[in-house]
């Protein structure tokens, strides 16, 4: 399905929202161009790599998507935080079978 999008201006940043099969995305690329605006792909990576963002993200899953990977999950969640753990949202979409949170091109001009 079609995405339909807009974009909102926060902090003299512009932000994308979209629609994509009924449920409303925020794009958090565009968020984290906030903290660095050449480098937001590394301040998502390194938000996704915390345990708290992972139990976060996995219990979302588990109450909202009921074809979710919770065995997989839990190897993730056992390596988050450590210093040689990385997850990309690509890779926890692949991992997981997760739903709530849709990789994409970025919407906004850099």
């Amino acid at each position: 399905m079609a995405e339909k999008q807009q974009r909102i201006r926060v902090k003299g940043i512009e932000i994308v929202t979209f629609k994509k099969n009924e449920g409303d995305y925020i794009s958090l690329t565009d968020i984290a161009r906030y903290k660095d605006i050449d480098r937001s792909d590394y301040v998502v990576q390194n938000w996704m790599r915390t345990r708290s963002t992972i139990e976060f993200l996995g219990l979302w899953e588990k109450l909202n998507n009921p074809n979710f990977n919770s065995i997989e999950f839990d190897g993730i969640k056992n390596e988050s935080g450590i210093n040689s753990f990385v997850l990309t949202p690509k890779n926890w979409i692949t991992k997981t079978k997760a739903i709530g949170i849709v990789s994409t091109r970025s919407h906004s001009a850099t």
